[in-house]
């Protein structure tokens, strides 16, 4: 497996790691106003390295969240099915205290489109007084972590990412089915690696989460089974971090190596939080392979690389 090589930043940056593999905090900036080209350079390479980097402090609104999003890539629109703010096309608001949707499992960010985000830049509006923390997971770890058969099997697999959801298999109240039902109403569905090489590091990391359904020419017992064994890494407390929000506080992911957990032990509170997404590229397999989108066309969603 490839390993990063990060050369010396340009840039002196107070950055404080959180856990042994994953996350950290960076102090000494204000997002909000211009960065030059080595700030970026810096807090890119953090990225690549932490996977999710925090900032605290902040005083960001949805026009310098957008700019600083900017520094790193053009933007995706807010969502592919959930409709923005009426001031801005790339803000996606969610209020989950109160609306039924809930982001309490494994996830990374639109997997079910061809071009999954590159990354995304998340700020707190409101808080619970307790609770609503997030987890982020290392999914380069969490590959490495394999005993080589089943790293064997992973490099070879794929598998169909949905926004689908299965109405049986869940008693939703009224107001949860009529989100589902909105956020299902255009059908995405994508075949990708399961094991995704990173195209600016050359890492490998296990492409899954909570939009994978099922992977090719296994029966659909064999996919639930072998896609829990697998995501079972990514969830281990060693490739894990847990970042306790407070009101400015803003984390930015690499969304094509982690998954997230937004923690949801705040009964109806209000949490509100806006996010941003950087527009990604086609993921690649081990085998040099890529992604392809079997249902649903994502063009408006995310711009297309030239």
């Amino acid at each position: 497996m490839s390993v990063i090589s990060l050369t010396p930043p340009a840039l002196e940056l107070e950055i404080r790691p959180l856990g042994g593999r994953i996350g950290a905090e960076i102090s000494g900036l204000d997002l909000g106003q211009p960065l030059d080209n080595r700030t970026i350079a810096a807090l890119r390479q953090a990225l690549l390295q932490y996977k999710v980097i925090f900032f605290r402090n902040q005083s960001l609104d949805d026009h310098s969240q957008v700019t600083f999003a900017r520094y790193f890539g053009e933007l995706t629109s807010a969502h592919p099915t959930v409709a923005p703010p009426a001031d801005h096309a790339a803000v996606l608001d969610i209020d989950y205290g109160r609306s039924p949707s809930r982001t309490n499992f494994w996830h990374t960010d639109v997997t079910f489109v061809d071009r999954p985000p590159l990354g995304s830049v998340l700020r707190a509006l409101e808080l619970p007084p307790t609770g609503g923390d997030t987890l982020w997971a290392n999914t380069v770890t969490a590959y490495s972590d394999l005993p080589p058969c089943l790293r064997a099997l992973a490099d070879e697999a794929w598998a169909v990412h949905s926004n689908a959801y299965d109405y049986a298999a869940a008693a939703l109240s009224p107001a949860a089915r009529a989100f589902q039902e909105k956020f299902s109403a255009t059908r995405y569905e994508t075949l990708h690696p399961v094991v995704r090489v990173h195209p600016e590091t050359g890492e490998r990391g296990l492409f899954l989460g909570g939009f994978a359904r099922h992977i090719r020419s296994l029966s659909t017992t064999e996919s639930a089974e072998v896609l829990a064994m697998l995501q079972s890494y990514v969830t281990r407390p060693e490739n894990t971090v847990r970042w306790r929000w407070q009101l400015g506080d803003v984390a930015f992911w690499d969304n094509r190596a982690t998954q997230h957990y937004g923690v949801y032990d705040y009964d109806g509170q209000a949490r509100r939080v806006r996010r941003v997404t950087i527009a990604g590229d086609v993921p690649v397999g081990v085998d040099g392979d890529r992604s392809e989108a079997i249902e649903g066309d994502s063009s408006g969603y995310t711009p297309r690389a030239a």
